[in-house]
């Protein structure tokens, strides 16, 4: 099963019954596990979660920190990029070259990097 397979299983899963718009994510860590998470909503908007955060929550969980890869996929017209929140969660994890893949649930795909997606991304070297 590919990175994006596993995004498009779990995003079978989102709870999603205010926008309808259901997202999976699925991200590889370093020790080469897959994670995987999607979109649950929430009545109080603001109060819901993102695919991406989930399957991050889920490799920090499991005692993994570092990400390798980023497939993203929902049913919308063109492949949907991370929101900015996750974007920038995403560079918590990964490098700047780490690759992410997004995708429609027809099959249109595009690939891109996670530096390409949040240039100049605030990290830990920023606090000091």
């Amino acid at each position: 099963m590919t990175l994006l397979d596993t995004a498009r299983a779990v995003r079978e899963k989102a709870y999603a019954p205010y926008s309808n718009f259901k997202v999976g994510a699925a991200i590889m860590a370093a020790n080469g596990t897959a994670y995987s998470g999607c979109n649950v909503e929430n009545a109080a908007y603001p109060e819901g979660t993102c695919a991406e955060a989930g399957a991050i929550a889920a490799m920090v969980a499991a005692g993994q920190t570092r990400i390798t890869e980023v497939a993203v996929i929902a049913d919308a017209p063109r492949p949907v990029p991370p929101c900015g929140g996750c974007r920038q969660k995403l560079a918590e994890f990964a490098g700047p070259d780490a690759k992410i893949t997004m995708a429609t649930t027809a099959g249109t795909t595009e690939e891109t990097t996670v530096g390409a997606l949040l240039p100049g991304a605030f990290g830990a070297s920023d606090l000091t």
